[in-house]
């Protein structure tokens, strides 16, 4: 027993209760320390708040940051490992970023901004990245010269081609014609039966993909074709699918070709239906309408058309920040909304039109209520850190979307350059911008490129005369690879989940809702509390 030296006062009291009661105790407050999600986003009271402006409460941690579960609903039928999505901008996602993302557990959007057939060769990219079985294999024919399969490996990223009597699938195989077969191979005019190999190890058709893999593994060989009982060849499985299975074990696949899933944006005009047929017939699996302001009459009718012409693909809709905008959209038929206006960090629309929503409240309004029809929500704009992720979710969003978090990542097509200040910066502009506006990659080369620009048709500016900027044009930090940068972002997601005493996104939205996750809104003081305050420092984010 220590000694003591006298009983010291407590708020003034020296009478307490017996401390095995203090979990009871609780009992005697009407609530929850903190504020519900209603309160907390109650517009009329506090105005409209950002990401900023509130924290989330901490709960119990009764498990490890390992035990979260991060998956989470994109559309009505599309559920994602790892809930974050790079949006559809020209310097944010072209087919690197969308694979790579995909691989992670995320999604990729691939901007519009260039041609149609452009935005279809980046969507094949995607699809031919990973697969089961390849029921699509690009096949040749015993008369393509060396010189066309080297071209051919340079257009798909891959080699690796099988050799069949008509260059087609479903004609009888003759043989593979692999890297190492073209790479010292000096006359370029020889054709490819010269060269390729003919000691093949196939499967039978009705082999299951498990079994097929089994014999590929021990084949040693980097494909295994599959032929029919007359060697004609019906699909294909490559040795790199096997890899990567095992390196990305939370891809975002399609569960019965086993690819990655590709999603791509489109405008709302009328050339944009046959710009989506090309993307189709590439293999998209999920369109999104891009506009800043998603409640018109464009999107609507586009909406209703393409579930009647493409009942199998998903439709995300949006802009939306309020109800009223979500309603028409959901009527129309959505299986996704996009939720913000004016919050992201290089768009100005609310500042030159006076038009948007704070994204917090935003955020929460329409994801409310589209949670009513079964209908996911991605937060877009205003994320500059893991922070503002998890507030995005907890406010019911079931992923979020990032463009200049992303932007100064390897993958992004964005052009690297050094800073005024000897940075390593990486070129990033909103889709708003003048820069964005006038570029003509999307007219491919048509007299009116501005009326087939996807900034333009985003901010419906195709026929002005003077474009109106809202968007900036500059530079981020670089962030280097999306492969280390998002397991960040990710890791950062599961402990912040755990602080919070949540084991997966379901559980957060779930606690929001009846009350168990409590929020606490922050004064400008209490904001600069949160942040650092040192007279000089380093920060870094991961190692």
């Amino acid at each position: 027993m220590p000694s003591v030296n006298g009983t010291t006062p407590v708020n003034g009291s020296t009478k307490f209760l017996d401390f095995h009661s203090a979990v009871e105790t609780l009992n005697e407050y009407k609530s929850r320390d903190g504020l519900g999600i209603e309160d907390l986003i109650d517009t009329k009271q506090r105005g409209g708040l950002t990401y900023n402006d509130f924290l989330i409460l901490p709960g119990y941690i009764g498990f490890p940051a390992s035990e979260v579960v991060l998956d989470s609903p994109i559309t009505k039928r599309i559920t994602l490992k790892t809930p974050f999505v790079s949006s559809p901008m020209d310097t944010v996602t072209e087919h690197e970023m969308a694979i790579h993302m995909a691989l992670q557990g995320g999604l990729g959007v691939i901007h519009h901004n260039c041609s149609p057939d452009a935005q279809a060769d980046m969507v094949r990219k995607v699809k031919r990245y990973e697969n089961g079985f390849i029921v699509d294999p690009v096949v040749i024919s015993k008369e393509t010269t060396v010189e066309e399969a080297k071209a051919l490996k340079e257009k798909w990223g891959f080699g690796g081609f099988p050799v069949t009597e008509s260059g087609k699938l479903g004609s009888k195989l003759l043989g593979i014609v692999t890297n190492r077969d073209l790479q010292f191979e000096d006359d370029l005019r020889q054709t490819v039966d010269k060269v390729m190999v003919t000691d093949l190890v196939t499967a039978q058709l009705g082999v299951t993909l498990p079994e097929a893999n089994k014999i590929l593994a021990k084949s040693r060989k980097g494909k295994l074709p599959i032929v029919d009982k007359d060697f004609n060849l019906v699909s294909m499985i490559s040795r790199s699918d096997l890899t990567k299975n095992l390196h990305f074990p939370l891809a975002s696949k399609l569960p019965d070709s086993k690819q990655l899933i590709c999603a791509a944006a489109i405008g709302t005009r009328p050339e944009d239906k046959l710009r989506l047929k090309k993307l189709v017939e590439a293999g998209l699996d999920i369109v999104v309408l891009d506009s800043s302001q998603g409640n018109s009459m464009y999107q609507i009718e586009m909406i209703k058309w393409v579930k009647q012409e493409y009942p199998g693909l998903d439709v995300i809709g949006g802009n939306v920040v309020t109800r009223e905008q979500a309603a028409n959209l959901i009527a129309a038929g959505v299986d996704g909304l996009r939720i913000g206006m004016g919050s992201g960090s290089a768009c100005i629309t609310q500042e030159v039109m006076a038009v948007g929503r704070p994204q917090a409240a935003a955020v929460y309004s329409v994801s409310a209520f589209a949670a009513k029809f079964g209908v996911p929500c991605i937060a877009d704009g205003g994320v500059q850190n893991v922070g503002h992720i998890v507030k995005g979710l907890a406010l019911g969003a079931s992923t979020v979307m990032m463009g200049g978090l992303l932007a100064g990542t390897t993958e992004s097509p964005g052009t690297s350059f050094v800073s005024r200040e000897g940075k390593l910066v990486k070129a990033y502009r909103g889709m708003g911008s003048i820069d964005a506006m006038q570029d003509k990659k999307a007219g491919a080369g048509s007299k009116n490129s501005q009326a087939s620009n996807a900034g333009t048709a985003r901010y419906f500016s195709e026929g002005d005369s003077v474009l109106v900027a809202q968007g900036v044009s500059g530079a981020v930090a670089h962030r280097g690879s999306i492969g280390k940068f998002v397991p960040y972002l990710a890791a950062g997601l599961k402990h912040s989940l755990q602080d919070c005493g949540m084991r997966s996104c379901k559980e957060l939205h779930e606690s929001a809702l009846n009350g168990t996750l409590r929020f606490e809104v922050r004064t400008a003081s209490a904001q600069l509390e949160g942040g650092v305050n040192m007279e000089s420092y380093e920060k870094k984010l991961y190692a």
